[in-house]
């Protein structure tokens, strides 16, 4: 029991939270503003009410499928988790919680080709589609 307790300390000491603007930095150096005509203030909105920031978030559905990592990306359609899905994105969904990130966004990079783009998100639909996104940038010169 001991070390299935240590095990999940270091599990969630690992979670790497990033702030707003390190999280929007690092989308403007892998070419996230402007990816599909996407602005980079929409991808830090879309983050920060996903996730908060979180790559170790994971939020159970009631349809019984599970959202992983920064994006809570979906396991029907995007990622394997054991499951019967469709793994669009070719990758386990745990390495979607992974503090190297960039599968997660290679992976949300291929949510949005498909015809939902963007939309594909409730939180981007609900907070920051139609919205003045100018504050998820403020103060991060960029």
């Amino acid at each position: 029991m001991r070390s299935l307790v240590f095990l999940l300390l270091v599990a969630v000491a690992s979670a790497k939270v990033f702030s707003k603007c390190e999280w929007a930095q690092l989308l403007k150096s892998n070419k996230m503003d402007g990816y599909r005509g996407i602005s980079l203030a929409n991808w830090v909105c879309l983050a920060e009410h996903e996730s908060g920031f979180n790559t170790q978030a994971i939020n159970h559905n009631k349809d019984g499928t599970t959202d992983y990592g920064i994006f809570q990306i979906n396991s029907r359609w995007w990622c394997d988790n054991g499951s019967h899905t469709a793994n669009g994105c070719n990758v386990k969904c745990s390495e979607l919680q992974s503090d190297n990130v960039s599968v997660s966004i290679n992976c949300a990079k291929r949510v949005v080709r498909d015809p939902n783009g963007i939309g594909a998100w409730v939180a981007w639909r609900k907070y920051c589609q139609n919205k003045d996104l100018s504050r998820y940038l403020a103060g991060c010169g960029l």
